[in-house]
């Protein structure tokens, strides 16, 4: 049987292989799964992003809610982040957040929350999908009568309350300051500017108008165009893009220079060390981090831990080994001292306070860092099976290994999503670059494809 949960939730094209049925089984099966071990009506809290469908997938997950006996406590569209503060604040068995991220439009997706405000383990996931195949097969489970019957709540007062939330995550103000934010027309679009203008900051929203079916086309953290193009006209001092459900943040520096996730937790793990609030002088980071993020730290005196591709994965090591912030170069970054998951809006607030701190221009912090050439080829594969112990590709990575030396590096993954096997080549000369990850490629395709 396939698994129902993917990385992040459970995603597809609305109305067609994501169905408002679907929703309603998952909204039933969280209600029984979570309210399992209470006698009280369960309280399952559900936002949104602005895609056209998030209303339909909406209404669906709370009908099922209410079928099983609890209560859905709708908010609105709200920052996934915001979902995860709330849950833990107001001490509900779950929350769900209908958003598909940074993809387009048509497509949707289901993800949860725990009590505690974290994203949930595997095994409840996997939970949740039996309890959802049972309901398709045979749904013989509780159904409440009466009294029993849940309902709803509309909450669109919460959406405040993560606003007071995000106020206290720093004492810096930015008056003086003037920003361009890019909210990709989705979540971030009425919170953000209120937030950064409470914080006294002149700002220049962009793409900030959601009708349903521009959610990041052409904006947001995947677009930074038309930010790096508003910064330079508006003279502004620093840019921050959003992705649809404002879970990550890349920024732009008064250059109109990019400022991606890896220079993120540079500056920032930077400025904790000189703050003396680095916890264990350590930030952790994915195998996609550029070997420039690894050169600035060790030029700091940071160390670095190193994960699997995932914000599941940089998390669990910052938890396991108390760490306070770690992310990945996508603008997805965690600051376990205020937050549960990663919140863009917060890693907004905690760049720009930063730059405040330091008395130095955005692109003075974003030196600190030099980004080195990263190439990427994707190779097909008939099967990612047993392509780590093959002779002549071990051959062809230690050939590419070689030629770069202490000044690049080669890595070579398995796609978690397609039979794709990536092929990724860093340094510091583009043609050097192409030259080896083509060699490599040639090889797997040949061995795997």
């Amino acid at each position: 049987m396939a698994r129902l949960f993917g990385t992040d939730g459970v995603r597809g094209e609305a109305n067609i292989n994501l169905m408002p049925e679907l929703a309603y089984r998952l909204g039933r099966a969280a209600t029984i799964y979570f309210g399992k071990v209470s006698s009280k009506q369960p309280i399952i809290l559900i936002g949104r992003d602005t895609r056209i469908s998030g209303q339909m997938f909406e209404t669906a997950l709370a009908a099922g809610i209410c079928s099983a006996g609890g209560i859905a406590t709708i908010i609105g569209v709200i920052p996934t982040p915001g979902v995860a503060y709330l849950t833990k604040k107001l001490h509900a068995k779950a929350g769900i957040v209908i958003s598909a991220s940074h993809n387009p439009f048509q497509d949707n997706g289901i993800k949860f929350f725990g009590g505690d405000g974290y994203k949930l383990p595997d095994a409840v996931e996997d939970e949740l999908q039996n309890i959802v195949r049972q309901i398709e097969e045979d749904d013989n489970l509780p159904r409440p009568t009466g009294k029993a019957i849940g309902h709803i709540e509309y909450r669109n007062d919460l959406v405040r309350q993560y606003e007071d939330f995000l106020m206290t995550t720093t004492d810096e103000h930015f008056e003086g300051m003037k920003i361009v934010l890019d909210c990709a027309n989705g979540a971030a679009s009425d919170v953000m500017p209120k937030v950064l203008r409470r914080f006294g900051a002149e700002v220049k929203v962009i793409h900030a108008l959601p009708n349903g079916i521009n959610i990041n086309d052409g904006c947001g953290s995947t677009h930074l165009e038309s930010l790096k193009k508003a910064v330079i006209e508006n003279n502004a001092d620093f840019g921050i893009a959003h992705d649809g459900d404002a879970d990550r943040c890349l920024c732009v520096d008064e250059k109109g220079e990019v400022i991606d996730g890896d220079h993120i937790l540079v500056m920032c793990a930077s400025e904790m060390k000189k703050a003396g609030t680095l916890k264990n002088n350590t930030v952790v980071s994915t195998v996609m981090a550029n070997i420039g993020f690894h050169k600035a730290l060790k030029a700091e005196g940071i160390n670095v831990e190193i994960t699997k591709v995932g914000d599941r994965y940089v998390l669990e090591n910052m938890l396991k080994n108390d760490y306070i912030i770690g992310g990945e170069q996508s603008g997805h970054i965690i600051f376990t001292e205020y937050s549960t998951t990663g919140d863009g809006l917060l890693t907004a607030l905690q760049v720009l306070s930063s730059v405040k701190r330091s008395g130095k221009k955005a692109s003075e912090l974003t030196a600190m860092m030099t980004t080195y050439p990263q190439l990427l080829v994707n190779v097909k594969v008939k099967t990612k099976e047993g392509w780590e112990e093959n002779a002549a590709i071990k051959k062809a990575i230690e050939q590419g290994e070689k030629l770069l030396g202490e000044n690049g590096r080669v890595l070579v993954r398995p796609s978690g999503t397609e039979e794709l096997i990536r092929v990724m080549a860093e340094g510091q000369d583009e043609d050097e670059l192409k030259k080896i990850c083509n060699d490599i490629a040639d090889v797997v395709k040949k061995e795997q494809g």
